[in-house]
């Protein structure tokens, strides 16, 4: 079996655990990991991967997997679109879905290849549940409760602010799908924390929640990758009420976003060209394996 050759695009928290799943999935080798400094001051765990500064630097490349932050993810991969390259992201800002995916959609199409947006756990995985949830109880409300934990859209988010030197973003439930952000920050020097912070409360993934700024003096000394989610949908089914379903999970984020994204790299290569979201994917081409055993084993 030809695997499939993945490039891993930004080597943060993600990209860390993009490479540690890739790894240890059997229909997948890594083309490389393309960083912004190039193989300079390479990590240990690289040694004996190609890390470079442009894809085009690592031959032939069948899926790019992108590991930057949200508000880079189209920029980051039209380009690779234009290539003939599949890409895979974890865009979250829920608001901004639709339009990414018209956009990129458009040159998947012209170009030949698949985008998969939002390929995270929320938006994501999550998604999946919801339109599970909507679909056998077509009448009702779907809650969705993060936390309490670690908000990595959101960490890189307030990181990106003039005056921060560190972040860390907190997402606390509070109950019916309503949350509370807390939001930890080393400020930079010469910065006055009062403005800093009224910064944060203005960017978009902070405006719409209840979010309080805290200034600390190490941001590391905080930091917990751990998180969950509970997901409740109190519908009806046909014309019965009362219909009452719940989901939970408690994960380590970076480590549940990469494997999502795997295996949406992996279901971007049974799709027609275009721009997808995890909703529009059938579930059995996210595994791997053959397809008849796959029902054996599922259904």
């Amino acid at each position: 079996m030809e695997k499939i050759r993945a490039a891993v695009i930004g080597y943060g928290n993600i990209g860390r655990y993009v490479v540690e799943t890739l790894r240890v999935s059997p229909d997948f080798e890594i083309a490389g990991v393309v960083r912004r400094q190039g193989g300079a001051d390479r990590p240990a765990e690289l040694a004996d991967i190609d890390t470079v500064k442009d894809i085009r630097e690592l031959g032939k490349v069948d899926v790019a997997i992108l590991c930057t932050p949200t508000r880079k993810v189209e920029e980051n991969a039209k380009p690779l679109l234009e290539m003939g390259i599949n890409t895979v992201d974890s865009f979250d800002i829920h608001t901004d879905i639709a339009a990414l995916r018209r956009s990129l959609g458009e040159t998947a199409v012209k170009h030949n290849a698949v985008a998969v947006i939002s390929a995270g756990w929320d938006p994501g995985s999550d998604s999946v549940v919801r339109a599970l949830l909507e679909a056998i109880a077509p009448k009702g409300i779907t809650y969705t409760n993060f936390g309490p934990g670690m908000s990595m859209g959101h960490t890189v988010a307030v990181k990106a602010v003039e005056g921060v030197k560190a972040a860390l973003s907190m997402t606390i439930p509070t109950g019916t799908g309503v949350h509370r952000r807390m939001v930890y920050i080393e400020v930079a020097e010469g910065y006055d924390f009062n403005e800093v912070a009224k910064a944060i409360k203005a960017d978009p993934y902070f405006v719409n929640d209840e979010t309080h700024v805290v200034k600390v003096d190490d941001v590391d000394a905080l930091i917990d990758m751990g998180h969950g989610v509970n997901l409740t949908r109190k519908g009806v089914s046909g014309k019965t009420q009362n219909q009452l379903f719940e989901f939970n999970m408690k994960i380590n984020n970076p480590a549940l976003t990469a494997q999502v994204m795997v295996c949406a790299a992996r279901a971007s290569f049974r799709q027609a060209s275009g721009c997808y979201t995890l909703i529009e994917i059938p579930v059995i081409d996210l595994l791997p394996g053959d397809r008849e055993e796959l029902i054996r084993h599922l259904v």
